[in-house]
């Protein structure tokens, strides 16, 4: 089993610090159809690294390194919403939730084997008899419970226009890569 100088070591050989490189990269995607299953849209961010991650998600990343620490918060709830202010590291909820589902939660390979965690959820009137009317959705969020809870991270991408009433769905998956990051 390698030891703490033996981690630094190796990292210092990688980028010269000491300091092991590891960061997330996320993928939004989604796929808007019309309610006869017509694609109107499909739309995905491509992997993107920055502040994907709030502060209190990288909290409950970190303790599920831990056998000490207690129960891992598991993230099973997908939300969308209307909000438009930029990601931040410290936000705790979405700008404007329209609405939260659970997911369905896999492991998928980005780079190697099972390095990335998927979400997908389905947004619809039939699912979700809140959804009415039309909505700019721009916004989306992983989070721990079905109402409040801890947001793992959030995203904002440019608005689809959805129509509830006319029978739209929208098919939102979240990938989020855990990888070696440039040094």
């Amino acid at each position: 089993m390698p030891t703490w100088r033996t981690r630094r070591k190796c990292a210092e050989e990688v980028n010269g610090t000491g300091k092991e490189n590891m960061g997330f990269a996320d993928t939004i995607e989604f796929v808007h159809r019309d309610k006869d299953g017509k694609v109107i849209k499909k739309w995905t961010s491509k992997g993107t690294s920055h502040n994907c991650l709030t502060n209190l998600g990288f909290a409950d990343v970190a303790a599920l390194i831990l056998l000490d620490v207690a129960d891992p918060i598991q993230y099973d709830y997908i939300a969308i919403g209307t909000g438009t202010a930029a990601p931040n590291p410290t936000d705790t909820t979405l700008g404007i939730e329209k609405s939260r589902l659970a997911g369905v939660g896999t492991r998928v390979q980005t780079a190697v084997a099972n390095d990335t965690a998927q979400l997908v959820a389905t947004f619809s009137q039939a699912v979700d008899g809140g959804l009415t009317g039309t909505d700019d959705i721009t916004e989306v969020g992983v989070f721990n419970a079905a109402t409040g809870g801890t947001m793992l991270m959030r995203q904002t991408f440019a608005a689809e226009p959805l129509n509830w009433d006319a029978g739209d769905v929208f098919e939102m998956t979240v990938k989020i890569q855990v990888k070696q990051a440039s040094a």
